[in-house]
């Protein structure tokens, strides 16, 4: 049986992390549990710990969504107890900010990402990282179901853009704020659609700052929306919007890929890995407004640029359609569980 460990928080308002899509895939073809959906991360850390006592027995496999920041000591807590059970353990990176993590906290990480079974990164960008500080990692990539994303080839741009998130400061929202007020002075018809749910309290910052700016008339705010449903929207914007301060491999950027839009992102942590700049995307700096707005023109007035970007950018998506991840999980998973 696999133990997966990870944040299960959609039914909170939350995004659905990666362990709600993973898990019915690997239900298919092998037992698991996984935990947890407390919302308090104390109460969350206690439920891990004791779904993991309550079926050690049972247990081949331990799987845990790593991220960097405080969720860092549920890899930690876990790694522990494994261990003390001689149970194999699998950390899949998540966080962003984990080259900082490594540096930090380097006796912790030694401890954790060296007596792993595997290290298991979603990023050419943290595999890089972690081999650099000596831990062997696999890269297996985020997935999409490339089927539920409908192509629409993009040709004539119009300047409408999506942004897709949660409301996290990490993300920089209110960048996207900035972007739109930029752009309407050459573009008055701007529209800017923000999808996704308040995480930490941004939301209202971003708010206060297009009612600031008297943009009101010329930004729609969605709340959280389904996979299904934001895809739908899609169809009427052209440009999809990624103002992130920090970042691995964003689902939200390979399914905008997969739906046609031209990706406009910032260049930090994994994106550059994911992206190639002007093949199947256009890359800038983090934090700077003015330029990120340039890229955004350029796609305007380039026709045939947008137009070979949303296709080549349909193709690196199909690289990560289930049916071809899946076998790179089986691979991985295999030698220490019964493949039926």
């Amino acid at each position: 049986m696999i133990f997966y460990a990870g944040n299960i928080l959609s039914k909170h308002g939350y995004t659905p992390t990666f362990i709600e899509s993973l898990t019915p895939k690997f239900s298919e073809h092998y037992s698991i549990i996984s935990v947890s959906d407390k919302k308090n991360q104390i109460v969350r850390l206690a439920d891990m710990i004791t779904g993991f006592l309550k079926n050690k027995k049972k247990i081949k496999l331990v799987l845990i969504d790593s991220y960097s920041l405080r969720a860092f000591w549920f890899t930690y807590a876990l790694a522990v107890l494994s261990r003390q059970y001689k149970i194999p353990y699998m950390p899949i990176l998540r966080g962003g900010g984990y080259p900082e993590r490594l540096q930090k906290s380097k006796k912790l990480c030694d401890y954790i990402f060296t007596n792993s079974a595997r290290n298991i990164s979603p990023s050419l960008y943290l595999k890089d990282q972690f081999e650099k500080c000596g831990y062997k990692t696999d890269y297996i990539p985020n997935f999409i179901n490339i089927k539920n994303y409908k192509f629409t080839e993009r040709t004539s741009i119009k300047p409408t853009l999506l942004w897709v998130r949660s409301f996290d400061r990490t993300y920089n929202p209110l960048m996207a704020i900035e972007i739109i007020k930029l752009l309407k002075i050459k573009y008055p018809d701007a529209k800017l659609c923000m999808v996704g749910p308040d995480k930490d309290g941004s939301m209202n910052d971003v708010l206060k700052l297009t009612e600031k700016y008297g943009l009101t008339d010329s930004v729609v705010f969605t709340g959280k929306k389904s996979k299904r449903e934001w895809a739908e929207l899609s169809e009427q914007y052209d440009i999809f919007i990624n103002t992130t301060d920090y970042d691995n491999h964003p689902v939200s950027v390979i399914e905008a890929m997969a739906l046609g839009l031209p990706v406009v992102s910032t260049d930090v942590g994994g994106i550059p890995f994911l992206i190639e700049d002007e093949r199947d995307g256009l890359l800038t700096k983090p934090g700077d407004a003015v330029k990120f707005t340039e890229k955004i023109e350029i796609l305007i007035k380039d026709n045939a640029l947008a137009k070979n970007i949303s296709l080549n950018a349909r193709k690196k998506a199909v690289e990560f359609d289930w049916e071809r991840v899946k076998e790179k999980w089986f691979e991985v998973i295999n030698p220490y569980l019964k493949h039926s």
